[in-house]
């Protein structure tokens, strides 16, 4: 429940105050208590002030009417109720060069005080070590270590799914049957997951990119060009004839530990025989750990970024924002700001030797 104190209650309490002896309060809690109670007073007071009658602009690094745009205006409709000031907040999408455009603008050109976040895509947490969004087009202009992270509202690991008309109705069909899987282009996860799967598990895929959204491959499946694809599962779940009419086979998952979901469904590192594969497919499979992760440039204030993260922590909870995205297909199980630091720490601490066969792979 929130409060709000009126202009009387401010009154009142200013000539209680002023009844009280403030030396007295001092000499009981401590002066440098008092003195840190006022200042974190005065501090809140003034961060209230900031954000009312301000506008809090998301901005995102791909198009509109894409998941990453559905998930930012579903936060963005209760962003700001949870806010001191109760700021408006409006989406902009800034696409390009798999959101490197507006990760750069964010962290070099966008204001510095609070009123700009930015949702890039989920690979963006392991570009400055693999360089796979930026090595056709675009560049890394920016620290993840000094940006600030507010959370992601999800963890949605992908899954490789057969079509119900293919031959292959097992882990060890992959291995020993071709298989052609739709893809978008390289550097898209349908594209890099079974190409590390040949690599490192053995698979036999045959790539047939060029598709412009997932959809279309699904539509290929149902027409034959393709067996197969992987895809976030709630993309599989947004076709629920699939699902009721069993028309696919979930064969692999992609996280670091199986879905409560799919408990029967091995991970990719479950599949992987030796110690190398495993810990490269711990380290990629990191990025669905945070897949809309909302962040905000460096030099925020600390007390503006706590408050855009407890008002973050709070939406996660609203059961508006709840019932919102499950209509988008989003299964809310959000992690904090400060969580995704950690996630950032522990690829920081992969062996460069690992990164770069693990790179080498990707762009083979």
């Amino acid at each position: 429940m929130r409060f709000k104190t009126s202009c009387h209650c401010k009154r009142y309490w200013g000539g209680f105050m002023s009844l009280v002896s403030r030396r007295a309060l001092m000499q009981g809690m401590g002066a440098s208590a008092y003195l840190s109670l006022c200042a974190q007073d005065h501090l809140s007071a003034q961060t209230s002030d900031f954000y009312r009658g301000k506008t809090i602009r998301i901005l995102v690094g791909g198009a509109a009417g894409a998941a990453y745009d559905f998930v930012a205006r579903a936060l963005a409709k209760y962003y700001g109720r949870y806010i001191p000031g109760n700021p408006a907040c409006v989406v902009e999408n800034i696409p390009g060069a798999a959101s490197l455009i507006m990760t750069n603008m964010l962290y070099n050109n966008a204001p510095k005080d609070g009123t700009v976040i930015g949702l890039p895509l989920n690979g963006i947490i392991l570009e400055p070590r693999l360089k796979l969004l930026s090595r056709d087009v675009g560049n890394v202009a920016f620290s993840l270590e000094k940006m600030n992270w507010i959370g992601t509202p999800a963890q949605q690991p992908q899954v490789l799914w057969i079509y119900h008309t293919a031959p292959q109705k097992t882990f060890a069909d992959l291995q020993s049957m071709k298989t052609t899987m739709g893809a978008t282009a390289p550097g898209g996860d349908n594209y890099t997951l079974p190409t590390l799967l040949n690599a490192l598990n053995h698979t036999h895929f045959e790539l047939i990119s060029g598709y412009k959204a997932v959809s279309d491959i699904f539509l290929a499946a149902e027409q034959g060009e393709v067996q197969g694809n992987t895809a976030n599962l709630s993309s599989l779940l947004g076709r629920p004839d699939w699902i009721r009419d069993k028309k696919l086979r979930i064969l692999v998952q992609f996280g670091t530990s199986r879905l409560s979901d799919l408990p029967d469904v091995p991970t990719a590192v479950e599949l992987s025989d030796n110690d190398f594969a495993q810990q490269a497919w711990r380290t990629y499979a990191t990025k669905f750990k945070t897949t809309y992760p909302f962040v905000a440039p460096p030099d925020v204030p600390k007390e503006r970024i706590a408050l855009l993260r407890q008002a973050f922590d709070a939406v996660m909870q609203d059961k508006d924002f709840i019932r919102d995205a499950e209509q988008i297909g989003l299964d809310v199980q959000p992690l904090s700001g400060a969580a995704i630091e950690s996630i950032i720490a522990d690829i920081n601490a992969v062996p460069e030797n690992v990164m770069a066969r693990l790179k080498t792979i990707i762009n083979s």
